[in-house]
């Protein structure tokens, strides 16, 4: 599906806005108080979830996001495309203060994300992706004006993957999500790949780091949320990724019934 500029445009601003909000915050002292599943939630939240569903309500589009209201598959069946947004994820990083969150924001469309952006603050890099590829942004010397200019920002970035020749099999994760289960699968790998090495990555930096040609595989069996996981999908699969389905081999699927995701391998793809 071709995505029209002015709505990657847009989505690129609001993502780099609300992550400039985001800064701003996380360089103070800040409460967080807990949701019903007892995961964090910070004034950066809400506020970044502020700014981009302002932002891209002007689009039209149907928008669902982790920090906004309850929506019902009874409504949301009948979207053929929608935004998803995570605002912030990695709120455990934002509150450790350890520079590992971003700011997710995808365009599903029949059930696939066919663009996502990713955007990191404290490092100030941005990754987007859709059928044109996907690239990775500098945004050290720029402004909010500067995301005005799309065909600009092309120019700017570097497109992924951009990273060859590591000298290990090397295999992502979160080391606080690590179970019995992807132990298993990577003492599997082991016996395939010796010089295995692991590589801890927080958020969906994991997916990005995989799309940049930093790693070769992310297996996760544990929790995800579809929000968790849509833009980096983007961002790895038009890098040449693919992200299945553990138990079916299929495509991760989105606008479930529930938006919990199954467990997913993703992977560059081999050549």
């Amino acid at each position: 599906m071709k995505i029209p500029d002015h709505h990657i445009a847009n989505a690129l601003q609001a993502a780099y806005v609300a992550g400039c909000e985001i800064l701003q915050i996380y360089h103070q002292p800040f409460d967080f108080e807990l949701k019903p599943d007892n995961s964090p939630l910070t004034i950066a939240d809400k506020r970044a979830h502020a700014i981009i569903s302002e932002s891209l309500a002007a689009s039209g589009i149907p928008i669902l996001s982790e920090e906004g209201s309850e929506i019902s598959y009874e409504t949301r069946k009948d979207w053929n495309q929608y935004w998803l947004v995570d605002p912030l994820d990695g709120t455990k990083e934002f509150i450790k203060k350890n520079g590992d969150f971003t700011v997710n924001i995808a365009l599903i469309y029949n059930q696939q994300p066919v663009f996502g952006v990713v955007y990191a603050p404290v490092p100030g890099i941005m990754f987007w992706g859709s059928e044109s590829g996907s690239f990775r942004l500098n945004t050290g010397n720029l402004g909010v004006d500067d995301f005005k200019n799309f065909d600009r920002l092309k120019t700017l970035a570097e497109h992924l993957p951009c990273i060859t020749g590591n000298d290990s099999y090397l295999v992502l994760g979160s080391r606080s999500h690590m179970n019995a289960e992807t132990e298993s699968f990577i003492n599997d790998l082991k016996k395939l790949y010796p010089d295995l090495a692991f590589v801890s990555r927080g958020s969906s930096l994991k997916f990005c780091t995989l799309a940049e040609g930093g790693a070769d595989i992310y297996p996760r069996f544990g929790p995800t949320m579809e929000w968790d996981t849509a833009a980096g999908h983007a961002v790895a699969v038009f890098a040449g990724c693919t992200i299945l389905q553990v138990e079916t081999g299929q495509p991760l699927l989105y606008n479930k019934p529930s938006l919990l995701n199954p467990h997913f391998v993703a992977e560059r793809k081999k050549k």
